[in-house]
């Protein structure tokens, strides 16, 4: 069923058209992906669909009532609430609901007030409220916060104490509760590791409305989506299938057009040479005239564009290093003022060509580690030694390395005065920046341009130990590509932080896994890695099964004290079974109440209808404690088995 419609959409900033003539189609439970270049208007056209910026034509057609959440890459909650009382806003109308219930039974329990229509109206409230979740949203709740990783926090957390990446979970946590029946998500994967993010897969998988998202994460796009909509040079076209599907379908696409353009200009070729051969003979003269109207006739196909302008670079190595990169004996660190270490035991041994993968959850001392070893930061203990000929290139996730006062020429130029500036420009120009582009400010660009400049200030170091922290974020998915090829031609080393799994797989020989408590080496790419965590995952729930069952066998013990157990158990049993007959006789009793009090003669008359509620009441509290004895003598029960 259609939940929205754009048709003819064209969005103008200024006199610079962003796209135009955008067509797309929202359905129940589509899952929809809009990929394109950074700048291509994927997150302002997010923002129209979701109501918050205007377009310039076209029309929008929504199904009335529709709900619509939105997340927009830059959220982060800003509240004063604790963490779970933030949460809890989300089912005010239930909490409220539940004030009604406990206020409908404190009526009914009063004498001469369980009217027919009290009891209705009670009935209803019942209902609805089970419905919509009264009995299990602070289940869903706990489930949502633990997924995202909140499970470390007390309910009572302040808000404003958290990171700014731990507002937007939060905030993402939120409208995920919320369920809206649309779900518009720009960069939701921002601030997740990739346990988190796994669990966003999973969760987004059963999600009961449409999603459309806009994700630089190729491995998400491919769990999550089954539509693809692509903004290039301002139009929008549109592909079925995963991100894999749709980068298949998009090069069948521009091959066939190619093709195609390729043989009509094969045939007005061969038509203008027979033009031109044969339109001064008086015998063949007719001939070409007719070709030439049929020529004039053609509808002539425009040449294909093609990928649009993509970076390109290489890195490479002002000289070799040893076959000893680094070695990183018994490394900790804990911050000043703290008591508390954030990682120790860490040990790691590099070797010339490693490309490592520093994996971990948020929060272990990723960044910290890579500090470290830059020399950023000094160690509480241990020691990090480097072999000969090191010389290292550093890529900060924050960019705090470029200077925001400098133009973006001179931010590369001053490190190599030199340099012909005709060169300069020419490595800029690789990495997009041309004509005027290079005399931007640093401050005024994006994040994407902002680490493009940086990926070429690491260019022109030609060190041979690259340190790279999340060098793919701000990145499109083009430039991503455009930087793994640069690093899988790398001659030198690689140790680097990503949560950008393909990125990951894609260029790493070795994955090492941060913990609290020292470093765990996985010898191959990603798909290893997860696959040796199954295995040992699977290896540790047998052990403690077998372990459950060791404790579980009756130790060695006397006679006596076996005849004992095995006595106490058995009256146990019939003492729980005494009480299961109780209880089967009270629900019976409680349900011939019910069936006599929905009797008109009997709830008209509010006397008996107050007498029988309290003999409800009564065995409903006889059933309590029968179930509280039932479930002390279960625990007794499996502590002697």
């Amino acid at each position: 069923m259609m939940m929205m419609q754009l048709t003819g959409i064209s969005k103008y900033f200024g006199a610079d058209q962003v796209f135009e003539n955008v067509k797309l189609e929202i359905k129940d439970k589509d899952r929809i992906a809009i990929v394109g270049r950074n700048g291509s208007g994927k997150s302002t056209l997010l923002k129209i669909i979701a109501g918050i910026s205007s377009y310039d034509t076209g029309e929008i057609h929504k199904r009335k009532n529709i709900t619509i959440g939105y997340l927009s890459q830059h959220t982060g909650l800003q509240s004063d609430k604790t963490i779970f009382n933030e949460m809890l806003e989300v089912f005010e109308h239930l909490i409220q609901k539940e004030k009604e219930l406990r206020q409908l039974e404190q009526k009914m329990s009063e004498a001469n007030s369980a009217t027919e229509n009290l009891l209705q109206t009670y009935d209803q409230l019942q209902h609805d409220f089970k419905q919509q979740g009264g009995y299990v949203y602070e289940a869903e709740i706990r489930s949502v916060l633990n997924g995202l990783r909140f499970h470390d926090y007390e309910d009572n957390t302040p808000i404003h104490q958290l990171s700014g990446g731990q507002k937007t979970r939060l905030a993402l946590g939120k409208l995920l509760l919320k369920k809206p029946d649309l779900l518009i998500l720009d960069e939701p994967t921002n601030h997740l590791d990739i346990d988190t993010l796994s669990w966003l897969e999973g969760y987004l998988a059963g999600y009961p409305g449409a999603i459309v998202i806009v994700s630089h994460d190729r491995y998400f796009l491919d769990k999550t989506v089954h539509i693809v909509y692509e903004i290039s040079r301002k139009k929008m076209h549109k592909y079925h299938g995963t991100y894999s599907k749709y980068l298949e379908l998009r090069e069948k696409e521009l091959e066939l057009a190619q093709k195609e353009y390729d043989k009509q200009q094969t045939e007005i070729k061969q038509m203008e040479d027979f033009i031109q051969k044969n339109i001064v003979r008086a015998s063949t003269t007719k001939r070409a005239q007719s070709r030439r109207k049929q020529l004039e006739k053609m509808e002539r196909m425009e040449q294909p564009l093609g990928d649009e302008a993509s970076a390109s670079f290489t890195f490479q190595i002002g000289k070799k290093s040893g076959n000893d990169v680094l070695k990183v004996r018994d490394l900790s660190f804990q911050y000043h003022n703290t008591e508390n270490t954030l990682f120790k035991n860490i040990a790691m041994e590099v070797n010339r060509k490693d490309r490592i993968a520093i994996v971990g959850p948020n929060g272990i001392g990723k960044t910290t580690l890579l500090k470290l070893i830059v020399g950023k930061l000094s160690p509480h203990k241990g020691s990090i030694q480097f072999g000969t000929n090191v010389q290292i290139g550093y890529y900060d996730q924050e960019l705090q390395e470029l200077s925001t006062n400098k133009t973006v020429l001179d931010e590369l130029w001053d490190d190599y005065p030199m340099t012909n500036e005709k060169d300069i420009r020419t490595v800029l120009g690789n990495f997009l920046f041309s004509g005027d582009d290079v005399l931007k400010p640093v401050q005024t660009l994006s994040g994407g341009e902002k680490a493009r400049l940086a990926l070429a200030k690491l260019h022109m170091q030609k060190a041979n130990l690259l340190i790279l922290d999340e060098p793919t974020n701000h990145l499109d998915i083009d430039s991503k590509e455009v930087l793994e090829n640069a690093l899988l031609h790398y001659p030198g080393t690689i140790i680097f932080v990503s949560h950008d799994r393909y990125f990951i797989n894609k260029i790493a020989t070795q994955v090492i896994e941060i913990e609290a408590n020292g470093a765990t080496t996985y010898l191959g790419d990603y798909d290893y890695y997860v696959e040796k965590k199954q295995e040992q995952e699977e290896l540790q729930a047998l052990n403690e099964q077998k372990q459950t069952q060791k404790v579980k066998e009756p130790t060695k013990q006397s006679f006596q004290e076996e005849k004992k157990r095995q006595s106490e158990i058995r009256k146990i049993k019939r003492q729980i079974l005494k009480i299961e007959e109780e209880l089967e006789t009270l629900e019976m009793e409680e349900n011939k109440l019910e069936l006599t009090m929905a009797e008109p003669a009997v709830y008209q008359d509010h006397e008996k209808a107050h007498e029988l509620m309290q003999e409800t009441e009564e065995i409903k509290q006889k059933m309590q404690f029968l179930m509280e004895e039932w479930e002390k003598l279960e625990e007794e029960l499996i502590t002697l088995t």
